[in-house]
């Protein structure tokens, strides 16, 4: 099994060296001029030129993306020798000290820096680290409200078969996969928070945490999450009704299960007990890919609903030319999602040992 862990560990670092580089080299031929971008429209020539040689803008691409891989590892090398022997404290990076390997040479574990916001001037993990709470939060309420409901209304299709409900079900399933997240958002605040709001009390727009009308500062606003939850798991929920739906049946046409039923064993019980469990491994799997087109409807969804999320953080990014932010984005999601595919691969490898050998 550790044999097997390693190795998808592997495959994700790849992964992610592949998207690193994607991401670099797609902001890198970006037109636009980062050093006016930070300083300003009224900057002068002697400031871009300084902020340039500060943020290693002048250096060739191939040290720049060295420099850039160097900054976001949180494993890195440092040629300047700091001022303390055992912490780095700087205005880019915050870490411990583990070696010297030269003179003026060290290897630090430390915070990844991303760099900081053209707008804000904030570092743009701390933007992230205020924002992806929020986002993990509506994506994980989101697709445990989509694996609830998909593995209940897949065993019930699958157990009335061919009956109304199965039909019902099937219809809702297509639709639901063919609706576009901007689009059910919009559809799900117009119905749930305008024109049935006095008998839902749901908003339309708001974030997870609201600022108190009586001056108590922000609290937690839960039935904010709702809409974006249910809208943002629409999708997922009809692909885990399907898979479930199609896994129970074939399960239930296995000799096994002929065989529970002649023992005596009670259909539900062996529906409960020998079905669901043999039924879970496809339905698994596809919660790992669903994952990553979770976090891309969230963009949307985030967006209609004006909840801060790090979908609000992306768009506000790029309405505003704001590189760093929008990299930064990308390139912490991909790692949620590399991390989140390994975790995934492994709790795969538990339930059906065949997919260690494969």
């Amino acid at each position: 099994m550790l044999k097997f862990i390693l190795k998808r560990t592997a495959y994700g670092v790849l992964v992610m060296l592949g998207v690193i580089t994607v991401i670099f080299l797609l902001f890198s031929v970006l037109p636009g001029d980062s050093a006016v971008m930070t300083m300003g429209q009224r900057s002068d020539v002697a400031s871009e030129e300084a902020v340039r040689k500060e943020m290693g803008l002048d250096l060739p691409l191939g040290i720049r993306y060295v420099n850039y891989i160097n900054d976001i590892l949180p494993l890195s090398l440092h040629s300047t020798c700091p001022q303390s022997v055992f912490y780095m404290d700087s205005a880019k990076y915050q870490g411990v000290i583990l070696c010297h390997a030269g003179k003026q040479t060290v290897l630090a574990a430390k915070k990844p820096y991303m760099g900081r916001s053209y707008q804000s001037k904030r570092p743009v993990m701390e933007i992230l680290n205020e924002a992806f709470p929020k986002t993990a939060l509506l994506a994980v309420i989101a697709i445990f409200f989509a694996i609830i409901a998909g593995l209940i209304l897949g065993t019930l299709c699958a157990v009335w078969k061919n009956t109304w409900f199965d039909r019902a079900a099937l219809v809702g399933s297509v639709m639901g996969m063919a609706l576009p997240s901007f689009f059910a958002a919009i559809l799900f605040a117009w119905i749930f928070a305008f024109l049935l709001a006095d008998v839902t009390g749901l908003n339309m727009f708001g974030s997870l945490y609201t600022v108190s009308d009586f001056g108590d500062g922000e609290y937690m606003d839960l039935k904010n999450l709702i809409l974006p939850a249910v809208t943002l798991g629409i999708r997922p929920l009809a692909t885990v009704t399907e898979l479930m739906r199609n896994s129970v049946l074939e399960v239930l046409s296995q000799d096994y299960i002929r065989t529970a039923k002649a023992k005596g064993l009670s259909f539900w019980h062996v529906i409960q007990s020998h079905v669901i469990k043999n039924a879970l491994n496809p339905v698994v799997t596809a919660i790992s890919g669903w994952l990553a087109g979770m976090m891309a409807g969230a963009v949307f969804v985030e967006y209609v609903f004006d909840y801060k999320g790090v979908g609000v953080v992306i768009v506000n990014g790029l309405e505003k030319y704001d590189f760093p932010v929008v990299m930064g984005s990308l390139l912490y999601i991909s790692v949620i999602l590399v991390i989140i595919n390994i975790v995934v691969d492994v709790i795969y490898g538990f339930l059906d040992p065949k997919a260690k050998v494969a």
